[in-house]
């Protein structure tokens, strides 16, 4: 019987809570941003760059759950494997929000360990379910 389902459910419910927690992310990041602009002395060639990370960071988040959704249901290995690439970057983005942004509060530790953790879980099931695919 070759009908066997190999697409990830599990990476499937993941994708989409990270999609939803990840517009609660871009929206709470930039209120602090906001917030610690208008509160501390955030010198204005510093605003920039956290501004432009964070908006990176939503426009990267698009193409990565397209592909991650797109290769699972289809259970092809090079769409899953782009948007694992795409992890990448966001990952490194997301650390540079956590460790090297002007002002990091608790708050921005706490949303950026959350979406740390989630890219962790995806990254895994991604690649498991890669290896289904591929076997």
């Amino acid at each position: 019987n070759n009908s066997s389902q190999l697409s990830s459910l599990p990476l499937q419910i993941l994708l989409y809570v990270n999609g939803i927690y990840s517009i609660f992310y871009f929206l709470a990041t930039l209120a602090m941003i906001i917030y610690k602009s208008q509160v501390f002395s955030y010198p204005d060639d510093l605003l920039a760059p956290d501004l432009a990370v964070l908006f990176l960071m939503a426009i990267l988040e698009v193409p990565r759950s397209y592909f991650g959704f797109k290769g699972n249901l289809t259970e092809a290995e090079a769409p899953l494997g782009l948007s694992l690439g795409l992890t990448v970057g966001s990952v490194v983005l997301c650390v540079y929000l956590l460790l090297w942004q002007t002002y990091v509060l608790w708050a921005d530790v706490l949303l950026n360990a959350v979406l740390l953790s989630a890219y962790g879980l995806e990254s895994g099931l991604k690649v498991t379910a890669i290896a289904a695919f591929v076997s």
